[in-house]
C-alpha cells in the first residue's frame, strides 16, 4: 500500500522540495511518513473546512499547494487546521513555490490555460535558477479590454481588476500568486500585459506608465489550475490511492 513517504518522494522528483525559496516551508508538515494512505485531498490552502471535508472522506492526507504551518507555531489551538489535523490523525504535504516553478507547476498550468505559445523564462530564481516567471506569445492580438475578459473566462474567475495599455497585446508575462513585482521584467521583454494574482496601487500605477496591461485575477484562481493536473499526475502513479480535490475549498472573495 502507498505511504505519506511514497507520494512526498514522488512529488519531490519533479518539484524538489529543496528548490523552494528561502522563505518558504513546504514538505511534510503533519503526520508520519510511514502512513498508509488510501484516500487523500488536494486543496490550495488547508483550512478547518478541508480538513473537515477530509475527515468526513476517511482521508489519510492533503497535498496542499500553500503551507498549512508557515510561521513557527508557539501554540496548538483548537479550532486551527494544525489542531485539527493532529487531533484527526491526517498528514500534510505541501508543496509551495517548489511547485510554482517546476515544469508542470503552478506558472506552466497558468501559461496553459491562457494558451501562450514559445513560453520562456521571465525570472529566475537565484537559488533554484527556476523560472519564477515566465512570458510567452498569445494565439491571437488582443485589445486590452479583450484581453482582461479572456483571462476571465480562462480561469473562471468571479471577477477581475486590471489596467489599459493602451495597446494590442501578443506577447504576456505571467506569475501565478503574488508576482506584481515582475511586471517590469515583463515590460523589459517587450510584454504588452502581465497576469498575476495580486497587485498594489503603485505598481498600477507604473504599469500604466509602461504601458502594460496588468491583470490582476486573484491569487486563488492563478494558482488553484495546478490542483487538478497535479491530482491526475498523482493517480497515474498511485492506483490504489482515491485522489479528490476539495469542494470546500473555494476563492474567499466575492465580487459585486
Amino acid at each position: 500500500m502507498s505511504t505519506v513517504h511514497d507520494i512526498y518522494v514522488f512529488i519531490d522528483g519533479f518539484a524538489p522540495f529543496k528548490t523552494a525559496m528561502d522563505f518558504d516551508n513546504p514538505g511534510l508538515l503533519v503526520g508520519s511518513g510511514g502512513t498508509a494512505v488510501k484516500t487523500a485531498l488536494l486543496s490550495l490552502d488547508i483550512t478547518p473546512d478541508v480538513v473537515d471535508e477530509a475527515a468526513l472522506l476517511g482521508a489519510q492526507l492533503i497535498i496542499s499547494h500553500h503551507p498549512v504551518i508557515f510561521n513557527p507555531l508557539k501554540e496548538l489551538v483548537p479550532g486551527t487546521a494544525p489542531f485539527m489535523l493532529v487531533k484527526a490523525g491526517i498528514a500534510a504535504v505541501c508543496a509551495h513555490t517548489n511547485l510554482d516553478m517546476a515544469p508542470g507547476g503552478v506558472n506552466d498550468c497558468l501559461a496553459a490555460r491562457l494558451k501562450l505559445k514559445n513560453i520562456k523564462p521571465l525570472v529566475l530564481s537565484q537559488n533554484s535558477g527556476l523560472p519564477e516567471a515566465l512570458y510567452g506569445e498569445t494565439a491571437c492580438a488582443f485589445e486590452p479590454d479583450e484581453f482582461a475578459d479572456f483571462v476571465k473566462q480562462s480561469l473562471s474567475c468571479g471577477g477581475l481588476s486590471y489596467t489599459d495599455g493602451g495597446s494590442k497585446i501578443t506577447k504576456v508575462g505571467l506569475c501565478g500568486g503574488g508576482g506584481a513585482d515582475m511586471v517590469y521584467d515583463a515590460a523589459a521583454r517587450g510584454c504588452q500585459a502581465f497576469v498575476t494574482g495580486e497587485s498594489k496601487h503603485n505598481i498600477l500605477i507604473d504599469a500604466c506608465r509602461l504601458g502594460v496591461t496588468f491583470v490582476d485575477a486573484g491569487h486563488f484562481y492563478t494558482e488553484d489550475v495546478v490542483i487538478e493536473p497535479l491530482m491526475n499526475k498523482l493517480k497515474k502513479q498511485f492506483t490504489d490511492v482515491n485522489f479528490i480535490k476539495s469542494k470546500r475549498m473555494r476563492c474567499p472573495v466575492k465580487f459585486i
